[in-house]
């Protein structure tokens, strides 16, 4: 008896171990060396193509994207300007803009690099006692000199008030029907933003106006 109890034992910390290790299994890291190479220090930021119903779905994400990528170390050309300045060149059209020429469009501005940035998904789906509202997101850094894909990242968050919900069946209901009448997407937008250009291994490296420029290599 002794004898089993001892070999349980030694199982049970030899799984604590191998369940230990996956936990800390690192997040395999983006290939940063075109982006380093490249070292742009300002983005800008093209109008958004949009796959969602929603018409004023790339006007709130535009108003979301700015402030991480400055506090992120970059510097953002000001997005309404930027919007402004295409139209009366033409090009008012976000798909006419993604398929445009990426050294051509940064020469406009002077920009090292260039954001194309596309809404997947911006919706909220109402299933009875549910309401989920999901953004979606897909970003792609370009070189403003090759046009050379230098980083890319899809982000998908999704909201349900009912998740966390202990108001019974009544409660349910209208939390779902609120957030039906009235999504709020701009949490979600922040969110994914957030998650994008911050995360470790995935997100962008410190862009050179930020304290941490070329000393978060471990990171990313």
């Amino acid at each position: 008896m002794m004898r089993i109890k001892k070999r349980l034992i030694a199982l049970i910390g030899v799984l604590a171990v191998l369940s230990g290790c996956a936990a800390q299994k690192p997040i395999e890291k983006a290939d940063y060396s075109k982006l380093r190479a490249a070292n742009p220090h300002s983005v800008l930021v093209v109008p958004v193509v949009s796959r969602s119903v929603d018409v004023d779905a790339p006007d709130y994400f535009l108003s979301t994207i700015a402030r991480p990528l400055a506090e992120r170390g970059f510097y953002v050309f000001p997005i309404n300007l930027v919007k402004r300045v295409m139209e009366d060149d033409g090009l008012g059209d976000a798909d006419m803009v993604h398929g445009s020429d990426t050294h051509k469009l940064a020469s406009m501005f002077g920009a090292d690099s260039v954001l194309y940035v596309t809404i997947e998904r911006w919706d909220s789906k109402y299933m009875v006692l549910s309401t989920v509202t999901t953004v979606e997101l897909t970003y792609s850094l370009k070189s403003g000199s090759s046009g050379e894909e230098l980083w890319k990242k899809t982000e998908h968050v999704a909201y349900d008030p009912s998740a966390n919900s202990q108001n019974g069946f009544l409660g349910k209901l209208i939390a779902a029907a609120i957030e039906k009448a009235k999504p709020n997407y701009l949490p979600l937008a922040q969110q994914a933003n957030n998650k994008a250009i911050y995360q470790a291994g995935q997100g962008l490296p410190a862009g050179p106006y930020d304290a941490l420029y070329q000393k978060d290599q471990e990171q990313f």
